[in-house]
């Protein structure tokens, strides 16, 4: 019998009643079970946080050391026990550092994947597939539309457009945490090695991944005030911004940029002619809608609960396929940012 009384849905999101824990709390708590730095889901405040090593310096990165009073950092696979229940953190395959994560708890296992991905990226460990008995998903991309190429053949459309303009900088729109540092690991993985510019915003990040090992090669940040200078230099190179730097005068003074912007909701193409992409690229840091059914086959989960995202059609599949399935709808956990 599976018992699940003990996870509950509370103001600052779920909440694990005999570990006394949320996972990825909105609001501050005081204990908080992390599953990435994203920061829809890693808010400072918090007394005590629980993530992997990755995931804390990345808080500790964008909201300085004293981010939470005390801090445990969980290797993947290594068991915890906090209250009555057994915590383990596995790979997610979404950031560096992201975790799903296992809770057990009187003979029921309960695994809450947080954001994820089954595609190639050469900069966090991939997606680890547990069997559970409850199987809590995102869907962002919960739709039958959404079919994400592979992320090798989007990288080589890139590649190829500075053959076709090669009088222009190529400026690549990308979150700055997870997607900037996938895009320039899968140009290095092609066999790009020049040196890949990149916007002052995404510099702290890279170097954090550069720490941890994570191989990106030659990146040079180019200042507002020196972007002039670096004009003839720029031309058939690849610019690296977050998508926030559309529009700024950074932006601006670029020599004549050929906007790429890579994110799932590219395969949206009214988005981005709205936003005035002119290489859209489907690059998603998110499962598509085939591997969100197949990750859910794979655990063998008897009940799957949706946290955010696509619920219906998901809900709809489940039933298809004889599960046990409800959207949870929390709020607070943005798919926009993809």
């Amino acid at each position: 019998m599976v018992n699940t009384s003990w996870l509950k849905i509370s103001k600052p999101g779920l909440y694990v009643l005999p570990a006394k824990a949320h996972i990825d709390p909105i609001r501050a708590v005081d204990t908080a079970i992390i599953t990435h730095g994203h920061s829809d889901h890693a808010r400072p405040g918090h007394k005590h946080v629980i993530a992997t090593k990755q995931t804390l310096a990345i808080m500790s990165a964008r909201y300085g050391e004293n981010f939470a009073n005390q801090k445990t950092a969980l290797t993947y696979n290594d068991k915890f026990t906090l209250g009555e229940v057994e915590v383990k953190l596995i790979p997610a395959g979404h950031v560096l550092g992201s975790a799903q994560i296992v809770l057990k708890y009187e003979n029921t296992k309960i695994i809450a994947a947080g954001d994820y991905k089954r595609g190639l990226d050469p900069t966090c460990v991939p997606f680890q597939v547990e069997q559970c008995d409850v199987f809590i998903t995102e869907a962002t991309f919960g739709l039958p539309v959404f079919s994400h190429p592979k992320p090798e053949d989007e990288i080589k459309k890139l590649i190829q457009v500075r053959h076709l303009f090669p009088e222009r900088s190529i400026a690549v729109l990308a979150y700055s945490l997870g997607k900037a540092q996938r895009l320039i690991a899968l140009l290095r993985a092609a066999g790009y090695n020049e040196t890949i510019f990149i916007h002052g915003a995404v510099k702290k990040l890279c170097e954090l991944y550069q720490s941890f090992g994570i191989q990106l090669g030659s990146l040079q940040t180019i200042p507002l005030d020196k972007i002039e200078d670096h004009n003839r230099s720029l031309a058939n190179k690849f610019i690296i911004a977050p998508p926030s730097a559309l529009g700024t005068k950074w932006a601006q003074r670029l020599p004549d940029p050929l906007i790429v912007s890579a994110s799932g909701w590219m395969q949206v193409r009214q988005r981005a002619k709205q936003g005035g992409v002119e290489l859209p690229l489907i690059i998603s840091d998110h499962a598509d809608w085939n591997d969100i059914l197949r990750t859910i086959q794979e655990v063998k989960a008897t009940q799957v609960w949706i946290t955010h995202g696509r619920e219906d059609a998901l809900i709809h599949a489940c039933s298809q396929m004889g599960l046990d399935a409800k959207a949870l709808s929390l709020i607070g956990y943005e798919d926009e940012t993809e």
